[in-house]
């Protein structure tokens, strides 16, 4: 069963239509689902997912998002992982043809607001109800038609996808940290009394150096004359 939807922008990563809610038995949970599809819309933004065109996420044993990109548009929908794959993509795919309908004018490019475009939600909902049931005549033929093909999909775990994440930001705060410094030569005093005496200490290593360097000389000359 298809549970939830939602379109968004590769450029930026924003969500601009989820359907209009339906009750359900998990419908206390859609929140939490779509946080979880906002996270993947995000990751997909950022290229922190491989960029393919048809990926199924999976969530847990029982619930799995598929997600069709095209045309800088990512179309996000959760399923249970029994529902066929096969129908969940064509879904995808008429929403896809749908929204072509709308886009003209880039009308996703000028969309400023995060789900501000509610004229699609009824679009989403219409569609949707043409594959909640598998067995209709129109999805039996979808499915055959579909038969032994390879749909080229990206399989992943939601799991992987957070901790890929966490290794990312990880490295990245690790990169901006600026270097730690010594609180003892970060202090004033120190620094006025480097720049006054670090001249005098060179100037009494020459001397020293040189001193060193005539006593050497005259030892080998008393050792000659000798």
């Amino acid at each position: 069963m298809v549970k939830l939807t939602i379109i968004g922008r590769i450029r930026d990563g924003m969500p601009l239509t989820q359907g209009l809610r339906y009750v359900n038995e998990d419908y206390n949970n859609i929140p939490f689902y779509k946080q979880h599809a906002e996270f993947i819309l995000k990751e997909i933004s950022r290229g922190s997912l491989a960029l393919n065109p048809k990926m199924t996420i999976r969530l847990d044993h029982q619930h799995s998002f598929n997600c069709l990109v095209d045309s800088g548009v990512c179309f996000i929908t959760l399923c249970d992982s029994s529902y066929p794959r096969t129908l969940a993509f064509h879904y995808l795919e008429d929403l896809r043809h749908e929204l072509e309908k709308f886009q003209g004018d880039q009308l996703v490019e000028n969309i400023t607001r995060p789900y501000s475009f509610v004229k699609f939600d009824s679009v989403i909902s219409s569609i949707r109800k043409q594959y909640v049931d598998t067995r209709t005549q129109a999805n039996i033929k979808k499915l055959h038609a579909n038969s032994g093909q390879e749909l080229n999909i990206i399989v992943e775990s939601l799991s992987t996808v957070v901790k890929n994440r966490k290794q990312l930001d990880y490295r990245e705060k690790v990169v901006m940290a600026p270097q730690a410094v010594s609180p003892m030569w970060s202090s004033r005093r120190l620094k006025i009394i480097a720049l006054k005496w670090t001249p005098i200490g060179i100037a009494i290593t020459v001397v020293v150096t040189l001193l060193l360097w005539a006593s050497l000389v005259m030892a080998n000359y008393v050792a000659l004359c000798s």
